[in-house]
């Protein structure tokens, strides 16, 4: 076992809790469960932990059950989340930004491990009428970013990254 060089024993423990408990299947919805909203490759490697807050949990149960859910469901197949909530440390890590909305549990990166799939994943969400706060095309739809507002009307923005500049797109340019 790795041990943390500047961590007192104490986080240790917490960490492997954490680590450990990432098998159980706490369902947000019929397809869609807290552990893989939290989970992290890059808090795994880097040893963060990214439990989710009281607060942050309840905006990834808005955004399940009023954008992921219905848009697996007419999707029809999985859809994979690479990245959900992220605690600042975990969001510092990835380089996010520090008004990201994944830190207050409202956004998940989706992928389907196919850009067409991604962009139709995209499509669907404005097709569907979901209320999302922000649609990002992310580099050409390596994965798409999703996002609601659970503090107010949702802006349903509609961006492209490319190149590390964003753009602003109209629906039938996804």
């Amino acid at each position: 076992m790795v041990k943390l060089k500047t961590s007192p024993p104490w986080k240790e423990a917490i960490l492997n809790f954490q680590f450990s408990i990432l098998n159980f299947q706490f369902s947000m919805t019929e397809h869609f469960t807290i552990s893989e909203l939290i989970y992290s490759q890059t808090a795994v490697v880097r040893r963060i932990w990214n439990g989710a807050p009281a607060e942050a949990e309840a905006a990834l149960q808005t955004l399940c059950e009023t954008i992921l859910e219905p848009l697996r469901q007419r999707y029809g197949r999985p859809i994979n989340i690479s990245s959900g909530y992220r605690c600042p440390e975990l969001n510092r890590a990835v380089g996010g930004a520090a008004s990201s909305q994944h830190l207050k549990g409202e956004a998940a990166d989706l992928d389907t491990g196919s850009r067409l799939q991604n962009q139709h994943l995209a499509r669907l969400i404005v097709e569907l009428g979901l209320p999302f706060d922000q649609l990002i095309d992310e580099n050409g739809y390596a994965w798409v970013h999703v996002s609601c507002n659970t503090k107010g009307k949702p802006r349903r923005q509609i961006l492209r990254l490319k190149g590390g500049k964003y753009s602003t797109l109209t629906p039938d340019q996804l």
